[in-house]
């Protein structure tokens, strides 16, 4: 094909065989189909599931209760896999909470599946307080058996990675550890000289008062300071 120029040729260019090809279109990166905890999600056949046993003092209830928490595991296999509560179970002898225990399980597995954020439940449960009065479990205070619930539920929580750990970091601990080792042989010491025979693995705790941080009964005077040897709260900072 021949083209005729009838102008003065002031410059030129050779052409590549790209440039005329159509631009290609950018490449947009495949969006990952992340599984979400949803009220529409179905229950699978299978769960993991993870029973604790909740033993009270024989004068709030003489038997125990088994909570069951069975966790639906999503997106398994890739690197979006996570662990969420699915639904919760409570099961015990003790038929005089039988109503309301059914009515809490019913209520707290709706609250699991509808996702978003559930850490709200233990705080709503460790502020129901029994009327009746408290009692004391393991040197803690505990203001009623659904707070202990909620307890449990923290736990879980915890161990799944939804929450993090309440307790004392790792050099707190270590510096709680040493305290508490330093309390128990001068208590064993002060026993020996007295001929008293300690009937507790920690007999300091008899002289203990109640922290209102952490509500265990673990507040000594130590170093001119009334400290809290469970979770390291101080009145002097």
């Amino acid at each position: 094909m021949t083209t005729k120029i009838s102008g003065k040729i002031v410059g030129y260019d050779v052409a590549k065989k790209d440039d005329d090809a159509p631009a290609a279109a950018p490449t947009v990166p495949p969006v990952a189909d992340v599984i979400r905890m949803h009220e529409a999600l179905e229950r699978p056949e299978r769960l993991v599931g993870t029973t604790y046993k909740l033993k009270t003092p024989d004068h709030v209830s003489a038997h125990a209760m088994y909570i069951t928490i069975n966790d639906i595991v999503l997106n398994e296999g890739t690197e979006h896999e996570h662990r969420r509560p699915f639904e919760v179970f409570i099961n015990s002898k003790n038929l005089e909470h039988y109503q309301w225990i059914v009515a809490l399980t019913l209520i707290m597995s709706a609250v699991f599946r509808k996702g978003g954020d559930i850490t709200f439940l233990v705080d709503e449960l460790k502020s129901v307080f029994d009327p009746r009065g408290g009692y004391w479990n393991k040197g803690k205070y505990v203001p009623s058996i659904i707070a202990e619930i909620g307890d449990v539920i923290q736990r879980h929580l915890v161990s799944i990675g939804m929450l993090a750990p309440s307790g004392p970091d790792e050099a707190t601990q270590r510096l709680l550890d040493e305290k508490k080792s330093e309390i128990a042989k001068e208590f064993k010491a002060a026993d020996v000289a007295s001929g008293k025979v300690a009937d507790a693995d920690e007999p300091w705790m008899a002289a203990a008062t109640l922290c209102p941080k952490c509500s265990h009964k673990a507040v000594v005077l130590r170093d001119g300071c009334q400290t809290c040897m469970n979770c390291g709260d101080s009145k002097c900072g």
